[in-house]
This record gives structure tokens, sequence and C-alpha cells, in this order.
């Protein structure tokens, strides 16, 4: 036996049956040779870790604009965060790690520029509309490795689309994902929100921290707790009426304080600004796209051609175009 055949009757043996084992995925659009050492979950893992548009997560919002504190989140550090939580989930339950890992790693590849601001703008400019999660599995079946896809597993294609949105995954490794995120960017946004003096402590919704915990780590741990106690070897992942309504609570107030907060609306709209103006001159002049993109536009029409070129930029490079195009230089003195 191979490793990786060693590797698959282990997670037969070990696995929940609620499980997805690697031997049983639906496989790939294009089949390729079994790897000796890895499963076709790690190989999409590591696919996913290796790509370009994993690295460029570094340098995209997640709630604060191009912070200048070092401890701020990144949608980097957001999805690392995402992926310890799902995995201590699927630890707990006995699901597929390496399945939930991939899907973790790579739900938020298709993030715009400036976040959840970049998405609503260009939800507004594409005639179809733009969701992130689409954009994710768009990035890895079609925009990566030169148009050709990382040529992912079924039942991670399906997670990265379902991690948001109204279509539940077809799996507990992407709902372990799909709740995941949320733990996730609640309370870290919680916690940037803090450390930049948005919220204060008096602040909080004293109710839902009773339930939930008074400080960072605590809040996450008793929320894994939770749905570990409320999902063992059930074919769902549930949070218990309490937890969830507690969770609900703070998220409502996270949109009120944090996420629609007037503190936010200068920035919003310059961003907004930078998005649409980038997203008008490259209609008009979409030559001047790189090739990939030029080559998109001829298959699939302009405006989805600079949908793709804007939603891969990061934050910095956005802004550094926009200011190529839109700001004078000045004259070089002789």
């Amino acid at each position: 036996m191979t490793i990786r055949e060693e590797l698959e009757a282990e997670e037969a043996r070990r696995l929940s049956s609620h499980a997805v084992c690697s031997a049983r995925s639906r496989g790939r659009e294009t089949p390729i040779e079994p790897c000796p050492l890895r499963t076709d979950f790690q190989r999409d893992r590591d696919r996913i870790i290796h790509s370009k548009s994993f690295r460029r997560l570094k340098y995209k919002t997640q709630v604060f604009l191009s912070p200048e504190g070092d401890h701020y989140r990144t949608r980097l550090t957001h999805t690392l965060e995402v992926a310890q939580i799902a995995r201590t989930l699927a630890r707990a339950l006995r699901l597929n790690e390496d399945l939930t890992e991939a899907i973790a790693l790579g739900h938020d590849l298709g993030h715009t520029p400036f976040g959840h601001i970049g998405e609503r703008t260009l939800d507004e400019l594409m005639p179809e509309g733009f969701r992130h999660n689409e954009q994710s599995l768009r990035m890895v079946e079609t925009l990566e490795n030169d148009g050709s896809g990382l040529n992912l597993t079924w039942e991670v294609r399906d997670g990265i689309l379902c991690h948001s949105g109204k279509q539940a995954p077809s799996t507990l490794e992407g709902h372990c994902v799909r709740r995941a995120d949320r733990i996730a960017y609640l309370n870290h946004d919680l916690d940037d929100a803090m450390r930049g003096g948005v919220l204060q402590p008096f602040e909080l919704p004293s109710d839902c921290l009773k339930i939930l915990g008074p400080t960072h780590g605590e809040r996450i741990n008793r929320m894994i707790l939770d749905i570990v106690e409320n999902s063992r070897d059930r074919a769902e992942i549930a949070m218990s009426p309490l937890m969830q309504s507690a969770m609900d609570g703070l998220r409502e107030f996270m949109f009120e304080k944090v996420y629609r907060d007037k503190w936010r609306k200068a920035e919003e709209d310059r961003c907004d600004h930078v998005i649409r103006e980038l997203f008008r001159h490259y209609s008009e002049h979409p030559g001047e796209m790189p090739e990939e993109y030029i080559l998109i536009g001829y298959r699939e029409g302009t405006a989805r051609a600079v949908c793709d070129f804007l939603s891969c930029m990061t934050d910095r490079y956005a802004i550094r175009l926009y200011q190529q195009l839109f700001v004078p230089s000045g004259f070089a003195t002789l």
C-alpha cells in the first residue's frame, strides 16, 4: 500500500459515518494521477496555499482599511483563524480535517479589495451582481493557474461556494467552515474594534457576553464547545438556541456599531470611488488590462473581465493604480 492508501484506510476506520472520506470524493472535473503520499483533499489544500490568490489575501482588508498597527486582521489572518476554528470542530466531530481545511483556506479567495465595501460596489456595477463566494469559486475554477483553475475536488468547490449565502453546503465539513467563518469574524472584528478605539468596554452588549464569555478566547471556546455538544453523532452542525441567540445579538450589535456606523462612512466613500473609477476606466480602455483579462473580455464580455481584474486586486494595488491613472505626478526638476 502507498502512504496515501494507508491514510485513506485510516480515515475509513476513524471518521464518523457523516464524514466525507477522501477515497469517496466525487472527484475532479479533470482526473489526475493519484499522489502516492497525499489524499485528494490534502492536495487541494496544498494547491490553494501555493496559489497567487491566497498570497494576495495578505494585503486585502478585513474590516480596518490599510491599518497602520501591526496587530489588526487582514483577509489572510481571518482565513487562518477560520481554518483553525473549523479544524477544531472537524476533529472533535470526527469529520475530515483535510477537507475542512481546504474549504476554509479557499473560502475568501475571490474577495475584493476594501473588503465588503468593494463587494458592495461591484455588486452595484455588475449587471448580474457580485458575491464574493461565487467569485471565490470562479477563482479556483477559472482564474487561477493562467486560466486553467486549480482543478479542485467537487467537495472543496461546493464548500467554497456555500460558505455564505442562501445555499447550504453539501458536506458537514462545509458546514463547519460556514460556522467557523461567523465565529471568527464576529470575535476578531470585535477585538480589532476595541483595539482601534471604535468600541469601549462599557458599550459591549452585556446580555450577550454573559452567555458568550467576557474575553476573546473564552467566547470562541464556548461557541466551539456548544456546537460540538449539539452536533456529535448527528447529520448536522448545530448550536443551542441560547448560544445562537447570543451570537445573533452580538452580530446585530456589530452591524450597528462597527460595520455600518458613521466612523466608516468617509473611508467607505473613498473606497467606493476608487472601485467605480477603475471599473469605468478599464471598461472604456479594456486593452490596458493584463493579457489574461483581455482574453476573458473576448470570451465573456468586458464587464466580466474588468470585474475579475478588480476583484483580484489587493487594496494597495488598487490605490496605486488609481493614483497612476487619476492623480497628477508633477513635473520632474531638470
